[in-house]
């Protein structure tokens, strides 16, 4: 996955690439410092990830499912991307010993966690730009379009449906293609048959299925905002911010590493220069770190999703005192127990509240 440098020659396959490279530069990189600061930072940076991204998508999961009874277009859009993150969040652990030790999983696990990756990629772009597009509707078009609520919820469904699917047909050639192979140490990575295959599947998967979207998604936003910034009410459109924060921190996060590994796929000279392999690292550890941020976004912006983690906060709090008051119950006396059983009126009083 990361331990992967290429070198540009009249080699035409990545098997040809690895062992040029091997030969060439293995003495260099045996006693660089790269390998020892890529070892350290991945696993920091992967181990990070998924403790916290896995507790805060599962907490919005309970959150839009149990909470907010998923009500809106929107709430299913955001329902899909928190289950897309959890799911990609799974492969990380599999990454991080990759990177502390080399890839021991075999050719079935390679395809079906770099397929994750590209499915979550494609998946959360593409959903994005539904969310904008609903938005751009919503405030844009708001007097022109008149779609009942049940509607536009069925709706939402069978496109959020549509959407996997394609980004399904975005992340066949990672299913397909990725393989693990032995090197300088076994590694994860995708064996195209020929370099012009490669450069075919990465620029159409990023034409189509990223800068796209992200053309459509910086439209739409250019135009919500103008409109906005005419109109009265904009305090109305506090979800409009929620959406706009998501979108950006995306983009912010996901771009840098997409567009390095556009460069790679047009030029393999830049593969020669170690600055670019620490930023190749740094990029894409930032772009895995993407799938812990909503959370955090929700957090700070969402008014309505710090009312409902209050509620969990509280539902475990009177929970757990109903518990500790059941134990203390069946060690006291009969006076005692006529004392708790006033004190779990009480607290099933709060526990409602």
């Amino acid at each position: 996955m990361l331990f992967q440098m290429y070198v540009i020659t009249d080699m035409s396959t990545d098997e040809d690439y690895y062992a040029y490279l091997s030969e060439v530069y293995k003495e260099d990189y045996d006693s660089d410092f790269f390998p020892r600061f890529s070892k350290v930072f991945l696993i920091c940076m992967y181990s990070f990830a998924c403790i916290f991204g896995v507790s805060g998508n599962a907490l919005v999961l309970i959150i839009f499912v149990f909470y907010e009874k998923v009500k809106t277009v929107t709430d299913i859009f955001l329902v899909s991307l928190a289950t897309a993150d959890l799911c990609f969040l799974g492969t990380l652990p599999f990454w991080a010993y990759s990177a502390a030790h080399e890839w021991i999983f075999g050719t079935l696990a390679c395809q079906v966690i770099r397929g994750f990756y590209t499915l979550n990629l494609y998946g959360s772009m593409l959903t994005l730009t539904c969310v904008t597009i609903e938005r751009y509707f919503s405030v844009v078009q708001a007097t022109k379009v008149h779609i009942s609520q049940s509607k536009r919820t069925i709706w939402g469904k069978v496109i959020c449906i549509f959407l996997w699917i394609v980004s399904l047909a975005f992340a066949l050639p990672q299913f397909t293609y990725s393989t693990q192979a032995k090197h300088d140490k076994v590694v994860c990575r995708a064996n195209y048959s020929s370099l012009q295959m490669e450069q075919s599947i990465e620029v159409t998967q990023m034409s189509l299925g990223f800068f796209c979207p992200m053309l459509v998604m910086l439209f739409c936003y250019f135009t919500i905002i103008n409109t906005l910034l005419k109109a009265k009410g904009f305090n109305k459109h506090k979800s409009v911010k929620i959406v706009f924060a998501i979108v950006m921190t995306f983009i912010c996060t996901q771009a840098p590493y997409n567009l390095l590994k556009l460069i790679r796929v047009m030029d393999r000279h830049v593969l020669l220069s170690k600055y670019y392999e620490y930023a190749l690292i740094i990029t894409e550890a930032i772009a895995y770190f993407h799938s812990c941020l909503n959370p955090v976004l929700y957090f700070f912006i969402g008014v309505k999703f710090r009312k409902n983690l209050k509620k969990i906060v509280k539902n475990i709090r009177c929970a757990g005192r109903q518990q500790m008051a059941k134990q203390w119950q069946t060690t006291e006396d009969g006076g005692s127990k006529t004392c708790t059983a006033s004190n779990n009126v009480e607290e099933t009083s709060l526990h409602l509240l």
